[in-house]
């Protein structure tokens, strides 16, 4: 297939090109470079089934040719780069993904939208399914980003029933990997950057907020398979296995053999004190579920960020 990834120049964007390739198909990436980089996508250079495109997905998309599927990847996605450029996310959520859904219906292509399990909020279910709806406050400066992924998330579901686009929702939960930004506030390039350097691990609150995380081709794996599943209704794709942000900053530090310590500051505001997907969906409809353990998936991390931040 010919395969447009809006954001392909992203953290998890980049993953899912290469894996695209892998599977023969042809890429095209676009990006704005806001928060992607080409660096990402630097080994793909040259390569005839691959070409990027520098251009903001909220503006009008021409594409010449068949296009056979979209992956909607586009969008800032730490809280460090949403409260950065929150009118930027807005705009992605809503005319980017107007403009990708307006080249599908163009080209008759499928679509799969990459929303966040942010679309939960401050949980009040644990853990959480896709029928749950989230508590969310949508005027906080987490709003941004949680709101403009629930109004994707209408925008792809009203052109499916509407004009009959074949869409796909990933709720795609804490993704983590190689190609991660070390600067994006996130906390596992925070932590992992910090080990590294023997620097204390910063915990934002006591630290007894809980996450899971997911392997980026673990989730690159998943967002696959429902492109290929014909399944129209949202999917959590996520590594159900919760920790404490402490227990996973302790396990950082053990992997790193680092000589790091804790410090604590105060939680951020509208933080989600839990995360932990359900999978029963994924597991049900794709035959999905992640394969690579945490010790496994953070040594390749560490790695990595020894050679590009050291």
């Amino acid at each position: 297939m010919r395969i447009l990834v809006t954001g392909g120049a992203g953290f998890i964007g980049s993953h899912l090109s290469d894996r695209l390739l892998e599977k023969g198909h042809s890429v095209i990436a676009l990006d704005n470079l806001i928060t992607g980089s080409t660096d990402n996508i630097a080994h793909l250079a040259g390569r005839r089934d691959f070409k990027f495109i520098n251009h903001d997905v909220t503006e009008y998309i021409y594409i010449p040719g068949e296009i056979d599927f979209i992956f909607h990847m586009a969008s800032p996605a730490s809280p460090i780069d949403y409260l950065m450029y929150p009118i930027q996310t807005l705009k992605v959520g809503a005319l980017g993904t107007h403009k990708a859904l307006g080249l599908a219906k163009e080209k008759n292509a499928g679509l799969l939208l990459a929303s966040t399990s942010e679309v939960y909020g401050d949980p009040l279910v644990h853990p959480q399914p896709e029928s749950y709806w989230g508590n969310v406050n949508p005027v906080g400066p987490r709003g941004v980003y949680d709101e403009a992924k629930r109004y994707a998330e209408a925008l792809v579901s009203a052109y499916h029933r509407t004009h009959g686009v074949d869409t796909r929702i990933a709720r795609i939960f804490n993704t983590y990997g190689p190609r991660n930004r070390a600067d994006d506030g996130r906390v596992v390039p925070s932590f992992v950057c910090q080990a590294i350097k023997d620097e204390d691990l910063t915990i934002f609150g006591d630290g007894e907020q809980t996450r899971s995380f997911c392997f980026v081709s673990d989730t690159v794996n998943g967002l696959i398979a429902l492109m290929e599943s014909g399944y129209h209704e949202p999917v959590n794709i996520g590594n159900p296995n919760e920790m404490t942000v402490k227990q996973f900053a302790l396990e950082v530090i053990r992997l790193a053999g680092s000589a790091s310590s804790l410090t604590y500051r105060d939680l951020p505001v509208d933080d989600p004190k839990l995360r932990k997907p359900d999978i029963t969906t994924a597991g049900r409809v794709l035959n999905w579920k992640p394969e690579v353990s945490l010790e496994d998936g953070l040594k390749q991390t560490i790695e990595y960020f020894r050679r590009t931040v050291l």
